[in-house]
């Protein structure tokens, strides 16, 4: 099995830990491993920990797996780890048995760092399923040079929304066929008979990322981004409230991460490997905020819909309006603790499966310029997180 952790390094006990293993969203992330573990999609047999602050609870988390998924899902015998993020030597000891840490303790601007630098430290890869904008870049501009050094892949937002926002803006470039140069995407979640709602701690990071709004812009000040050109039309501005017109009902700005990481993506895109401009990216959406039960789980799903617009092979960009338009849509279970699960637990067996395919050196990435030339997009349809065209571009 090939890795993300630094070349050379010697042979770690785990590939994988799953860190926060005990968490609300940890252990769904733990069911996600287990699945995928058992269903021989590896080359070889996964390698894997748990890792936390309670032996007893991290216990709790494998029993509830087996009885949910069956005994023979858990396959060998899964590691237990002792880790505190409080405690940077126990973070150390958990970077440095494992090529891959999966992050589920947050929100990261409190607790994400000091797991960064141990990895980084240490020559563990590292994936995280954080929305939160400031956290995201503030690790790009203090470790992205390290991580390139130590040949680690530091990954942020993989999770729900933003693996199915980044990849399918590179799911609707690939599938126009010419220049995609604006991408507008609309967000609904639809709910069963319980309704659907988010965990307590997801809320916070929202909240916490939109009071840092003034913080996040001297931090960009100092990453010192380079623009990266814009092709055809602009998009129009929307209003805080406004009625869409291909869906027949009102919508409101999303608060998530999206915009960021998807400029991030492009912009490493462009000019890393001279690939199209970025798109101008919009979503919408509601969520709620109190922790689901299992039938909400079950009776809720989400729609990404992409309205995408460019130029036809062999017209050019810089000159005439744009003349070609495509629909793509992503479809999956609940947002919150089905899909970001598999989308986090996915992007993990990329990393791990698909090291030709990723960026040539290590360092902090976001999805899209991460696992652009992978296979995930086809592991997320094999999955439940689809990708699919509705209308075909048409000059």
């Amino acid at each position: 099995m090939a890795a993300g952790g630094g070349a050379g390094a010697p042979e770690r006990p785990y590939e994988l830990v799953v860190f926060g293993a005990s968490g609300f969203t940890g252990q769904f992330v733990v069911e996600e491993v287990a699945r995928v573990a058992a269903g021989g999609e590896l080359r070889d047999a996964l390698r894997w920990a748990v890792a936390g602050r309670s032996r007893e609870k991290l216990q709790a988390v494998l029993e509830r797996a087996a009885e949910r998924l069956g005994k023979a899902a858990l396959g060998a015998e899964v590691g237990v780890l002792l880790c505190d993020v409080g405690d940077a030597a126990s973070v150390a000891a958990m970077a440095r048995q494992t090529r891959l840490v999966l992050n589920c303790v947050g929100p990261y601007r409190f607790f994400g760092e000091p797991v960064v630098e141990a990895c980084v430290e240490n020559g563990a890869s590292c994936i995280d399923i954080s929305g939160e904008p400031q956290f995201l870049e503030e690790m790009y501009l203090k470790y992205n040079k390290k991580a390139a050094e130590k040949g680690v892949y530091i990954i942020g937002s993989c999770g729900f929304d933003t693996i199915p926002a980044d990849m399918g803006v590179l799911y609707a470039r690939d599938k126009l066929k010419g220049t995609l140069t604006a991408v507008e995407s609309f967000l609904s979640v639809k709910s069963g008979p319980e309704g659907c709602c988010v965990h307590d701690g997801t809320w916070k990071s929202a909240v916490y990322g939109l009071a840092n709004q003034d913080n996040l812009r001297k931090l960009r000040k100092k990453i010192g981004y380079a623009p990266v050109p814009v092709v055809g039309a602009k998009l129009k501005r929307r209003g805080p409230v406004f009625y869409n017109q291909e869906f027949k009902q009102y919508s409101i700005p999303f608060i998530g991460s999206d915009v960021s990481v998807v400029k991030r993506s492009q912009r490493y895109l462009h000019t890393e490997l001279q690939e199209t401009p970025y798109p101008e990216f919009f979503s919408a959406g509601l969520f709620t905020k109190k922790g689901p039960t299992q039938q909400q789980l079950d009776g809720t799903s989400f729609t990404m819909t992409f309205f995408g617009e460019g130029y036809s092979e062999g017209q050019d960009p810089q000159n005439g309006k744009p003349n070609v338009k495509i629909c793509t849509e992503v479809k999956g279970p609940e947002p919150g603790y089905v899909a970001t699960p598999i989308a986090m637990v996915q992007a993990a067996v990329s990393l791990l499966e698909d090291a030709a395919c990723l960026p040539k050196q290590g360092g902090v990435y976001s999805p899209g310029a991460a696992f652009s030339k992978t296979k995930l997009i086809d592991r997320l349809n094999k999955h439940g997180v689809e990708f699919s065209v509705i209308s075909k571009p048409e000059v």
